[in-house]
């Protein structure tokens, strides 16, 4: 049965090519490819590896990406020519594909793993632009992971952030941390008020996420403390909106903090802006307003 098992084998053999990439330019990239090639082993053989062999492995990740020696992309030779706006259309078939595949597969529980059937979608989505970009372009069979990695070397240690996050709420979440916010937060909210737990709620994905980074770090806390046993069985609330509209309170947290790097000072480091908080200035006009917008449309649903 297809299922993640083909995802974590692409990602895998894509930052293998990475690390051979990184290996072949001079001067040689060699953290960076020690980089690269610490990820595809967890992607082709981290169950193989066991908890401890994968926590090492985060541990070496860590001490690459602080050491210091991890080298931005080269400058890339020869001449472009320019293609216009239908340069976007491979790019364009990835949702696509992953929508019409996600229907598709569905319809074949025997082939296909019914619960990722969107992640696999996916994954067949980006070989499949992969392909059509080699039969219109037709670039050395090479080019697209170079230049994968060289916007790999750019992005750097951040493009991994958001799953290093989201597993720490896993962490957290088992650790038993949301039981104990949970106890700390039902001591101020009066009892039996409806608007006070959505407000901490609300209020709680967002600064939680501003702290870890990500809003599927925060997630798992917020339901533990306050999401299930507050709002959906204290209140009798529907979970999707309390899951979906939490989720959006965090994702303005987002906006606001340096520790989304990938969102906000990636892109500033890319467009070599002066002001490397700027985009965060820029997006704090949109976050607050939006999270207060939340916070009421939670609380009107669940009324």
């Amino acid at each position: 049965m297809i299922g993640l098992n083909f995802v974590y084998t692409v990602a895998g053999l894509a930052f293998a090519a990475f690390a051979l990439s990184a290996l072949a330019v001079r001067p040689r990239k060699w953290a960076n490819a020690a980089f690269y090639l610490l990820i595809a082993t967890s992607f082709l053989a981290g169950d193989l590896l066991g908890d401890v062999g994968n926590g090492v492995l985060v541990l070496a990740l860590v001490a690459l990406a602080a050491s210091g020696r991890m080298r931005g992309g080269e400058a890339r030779e020869g001449a472009v020519r320019p293609r216009g706006s239908r340069l976007f259309l491979p790019a364009l078939l990835i949702p696509v594909a992953a929508l019409v595949g996600t229907l598709v597969f569905k319809q074949l529980p025997a082939w296909f793993d019914p619960r990722e059937t969107t992640l696999v979608a996916l994954t067949a989505g980006v070989l499949l632009a992969l392909a059509v970009c080699y039969a219109w372009l037709r670039p050395g069979t090479a080019m697209p992971f170079h230049d994968g990695r060289r916007l790999m070397d750019d992005v750097s240690w951040a493009a991994i952030l958001p799953q290093m996050l989201a597993s720490l709420g896993a962490v957290f979440a088992l650790s038993g941390m949301g039981d104990v916010v949970g106890d700390l937060v039902t001591q101020v909210i009066p009892s039996g008020s409806l608007a006070g737990a959505v407000i901490v709620y609300g209020l709680g994905m967002a600064a939680f996420t501003i702290i870890m980074g990500n809003a599927f770090a925060a997630f798992p806390v917020m339901a533990t403390a306050i999401g299930i046993p507050l709002l959906v069985n204290g209140f009798g609330g529907d979970p999707a909106p309390v899951a979906a509209v939490g989720m959006l309170a965090g994702f303005c947290g987002t906006l606001l903090t340096p520790m989304a790097a990938n969102f906000n000072l990636v892109p500033a480091a890319l467009l070599d802006l002066k002001d490397r908080g700027g985009v965060i200035k820029a997006q704090a006009a949109t976050a607050l307003p939006l999270l207060a917008f939340n916070i009421v449309f939670l609380y009107l649903v669940l009324r």
